[in-house]
């Protein structure tokens, strides 16, 4: 069982940045797949970008260009790089983490609050 824990969120203007965290417990961190979501009032949660046990990523079409996605294994953290933000990428972002074998993410952080303002 994998346990998240994210951080960083906060408020930021417009054409700003932020770096989230996702810290994970257990040692097999390295063996699963990190995705970041995200959830705005009123819509429904979406996926924002993922990243492989081989690195390999993918990203929603909204972000792409202004997200990173990352992770270490060896400090069992994942990261989410966001620049350029817009007032719509403001929503509560969570990470999760799923393995390989797995078509849906059993393990979710509490998640942060991401507020940019224009």
């Amino acid at each position: 069982q994998v346990q998240l824990v994210e951080s960083g969120g906060g408020l930021v203007q417009a054409g700003g940045s932020l770096r989230l965290s996702c810290a994970a417990s257990g040692r097999t961190f390295n063996s699963h797949t990190l995705g970041w979501f995200r959830q705005a009032p009123g819509k429904q949660r979406e996926v924002v970008a993922q990243i492989t046990t081989r690195g390999t990523t993918n990203y929603a079409d909204s972000v792409k260009g202004r997200f990173t996605i990352s992770r270490d294994n060896a400090k069992n953290t994942g990261y989410l790089q966001m620049n350029s933000l817009k007032p719509e990428d403001t929503a509560v972002y969570y990470c999760a983490a799923k393995e390989v074998f797995m078509t849906s993410y059993p393990y979710w952080g509490q998640g942060t609050q991401v507020t940019v303002s224009s």
